[in-house]
């Protein structure tokens, strides 16, 4: 069986919680973080895109994040046979702690918002909404990095960069799987 990092942030955060790790917390489970991401769907499905070696490869140069589970999760809204959008739920380890982002994108692969569901870092270490809202309208780029289209974030450095790399993992991503797409 492949672990997957969704089952890695699980279990990350059952066990923070279980043991009170840090001053960190969930803040939106799951299922109301995808009716956050497509208020108007009537459904959202789960997409389980398997990636080849020779894919994982190239997602992990197009991103510069690790790829290290060859099965992807991308949640598509949909109002009736109309897609809303995409979204992924992608974990990460910040400094020494994890965090967990749902990163939603529109039709054409640009993020429309990014939310933190959890974070287990101080909580000085989360980045702001307004930072967060730097990456609307964002596609992957070469550009899209801390210091390039992404302003800095004083204090914390290691968040930016993390949830920088999530943008451009789900990004590369998507875009993976919206080529595979009749």
């Amino acid at each position: 069986m492949l672990i997957r990092p969704l089952h890695i942030a699980i279990a990350a955060l059952v066990l923070a919680t279980i043991s009170g790790i840090a001053n960190g917390k969930v803040y939106l489970p799951k299922q109301e973080a995808l009716q956050l991401a497509f208020p108007g769907a009537d459904k959202i499905e789960t997409a389980n895109l398997y990636l080849t070696k020779e894919e994982m490869k190239e997602v992990t140069r197009a991103s510069g994040a690790t790829v290290d589970s060859a099965l992807y999760t991308i949640y598509v809204g949909r109002a009736g046979e109309v897609i809303l959008g995409y979204a992924t739920i992608e974990a990460a380890t910040v400094r020494t702690l994890p965090e967990t982002v749902m990163v939603v994108m529109k039709l054409d692969g640009a993020v429309d918002f990014i939310e933190i569901l959890a974070f287990f870092e101080p909580e000085e270490y989360k980045p702001a909404k307004r930072w967060l809202d730097q990456f609307q309208g964002k596609r992957l780029s070469t550009s899209l990095r801390v210091g390039g289209d992404i302003q800095s974030l004083t204090g914390a450095t290691l968040s930016a960069q993390a949830i920088t790399r999530q943008v451009r993992k789900s990004s590369a991503m998507l875009r993976l799987f919206l080529e595979r797409r009749p």
